[in-house]
């Protein structure tokens, strides 16, 4: 559907109840730094499915996308319930594109791309995403205002419902660029940025950070006297002034929700993965920034791996991001979904039916140039826990490096999982 030219203010829009003096209202609201619009701007609804539509305005010469989220005739922001959170070499539109057939409405969020990148580079083809994905948010690393500021207009351009900088990797190859956790020990700086890119586009602009961080070089630890993991294992309340401080920054200058991973962050100290495993979890820290900023909505990330745990961490925040639980087990995806939208239509309820629309999928993307097995390494986990588990991802990964491979290789990759079960089935019996 769309809408040109000017309409009245008591016009009422076709997906809901909501007249467009309502809208006009909730545009301006969204718009905090530019000029109030009116109802006689130009402007173009539009939208990929009645759940999900984007909402144009259009003047001086600059789009601005407006990211609405439609529920029970009601036009709301996006449903943050449930989102996957950002993962480097993981998280690209191939497994997002995955992910989204086991839950329509989870935010989807890109594995993070420099702003340098962006505004030096291919950026059509850095921020490309098939349609489905929506909704889907890009998330950026950087530290340059003014770099950030391009590279999220870019990504308002390219249709991505929300722009996120990343405040909360802790990877040597991340702090090296002065991007991720570091920037926790820098507000300033990051709510200059924040600033930036929120003047910038009428996305929400968010931050992914930790609850803390702790340096092995001249940071936290060594101040205080303290070994790395004395630091890490403790919090106490000059830890929590320093993430108080950081988050009523980056709130005051834009920031729309903040998403915290419940555990600190050591910068060079541990790996990656010993940073998501040996810090302790502290969801009590996301509880009293909740409670600290009741009007700025919390996401926490961190050790959640079931929908019994993020439904009850839905009852003090807004939203759970699930990360490697819902890459190596897509349906925890399906469950928490089910959990969440007990009245919808059932979706795709088998892995064949899975398979089939990913080699649909995949049919597309082969005749667009890309590499099958770009697009098979993240559906690996679909048989997990599963008789024929291992014959799947075997058959799989090795097959799709193979010469010739298409989509018919993830159809046969099913039936030898079912095969693999019956077998395992009559051995039992």
């Amino acid at each position: 559907m769309a809408v040109e030219g000017p309409i009245s203010a008591g016009a009422t829009t076709e997906f809901g109840s909501k007249s467009v003096a309502a809208l006009v209202a909730w545009t301006n609201g969204r718009l905090k730094r530019r000029r109030p619009i009116t109802a006689n701007d130009s402007f173009r609804i539009s939208g990929l499915t009645l759940a999900r539509m984007t909402f144009d305005v259009c003047r001086s010469r600059r789009q601005h996308c407006l990211s609405m989220y439609t529920l029970s005739n009601r036009i709301n922001m996006l449903d943050r319930r449930i989102s996957v959170a950002p993962m480097m070499d993981w998280t690209d539109r191939h497994c997002r594109y995955f992910l989204r057939g086991f839950t329509p409405h989870a935010l989807l969020y890109t594995e993070m791309i420099t702003a340098a990148a962006i505004t030096r580079g291919d950026k059509t083809r850095l921020l490309a995403f098939d349609p489905e994905e929506h909704p889907v948010a890009l998330q950026l690393g950087g530290s340059n205002p003014k770099e950030l500021a391009t590279a999220a207009r870019a990504g308002a351009e390219a249709g991505y419902n929300e722009i996120n900088l990343n405040c909360g990797c802790p990877s040597d190859r991340v702090a090296s660029g002065s991007f991720g956790a570091c920037l926790m020990l820098e507000p300033d700086r990051v709510a200059e940025c924040v600033a930036a890119m929120c003047a910038s586009v009428s996305l929400p602009v968010t931050v992914k950070m930790r609850v803390g961080v702790v340096t092995t070089k001249r940071g936290e630890a060594s101040r205080r006297g303290e070994s790395v993991r004395e630091a890490v294992a403790k919090f106490d309340e000059r830890d929590f002034e320093d993430l108080h401080n950081f988050v009523a920054k980056v709130y005051a200058a834009g920031c729309e929700v903040a998403i915290v991973h419940a555990r600190k962050a050591v910068l060079g100290g541990l790996s990656p993965k010993d940073n998501r495993e040996i810090p302790p979890l502290r969801f009590d820290v996301v509880k009293r920034i909740k409670q600290a900023f009741p009007r700025l909505p919390v996401i926490v990330n961190g050790g959640i791996r079931d929908c019994a745990g993020s439904l009850e961490a839905l009852g003090w925040c807004e939203g759970v991001m699930l990360g490697r639980e819902a890459y190596h087990r897509p349906f925890a995806l399906r469950e928490l979904h089910h959990a969440l939208y007990p009245n919808e239509p059932d979706l795709l309820t088998s892995r064949e039916e899975m398979l089939e629309r990913m080699a649909r999928y995949s049919h597309r993307e082969l005749a667009r140039g890309q590499r099958l097995s770009a697009i098979t390494r993240h559906m690996l986990g679909l048989y997990g826990g599963q008789p024929g588990a291992k014959e799947y991802r075997r058959y799989l990964s090795e097959g799709a490096r193979e010469a010739g491979a298409g989509p018919d290789l993830l159809r046969n990759a099913g039936r030898l999982a079912l095969s693999q079960s019956a077998v395992g089935l009559s051995a039992r019996v």
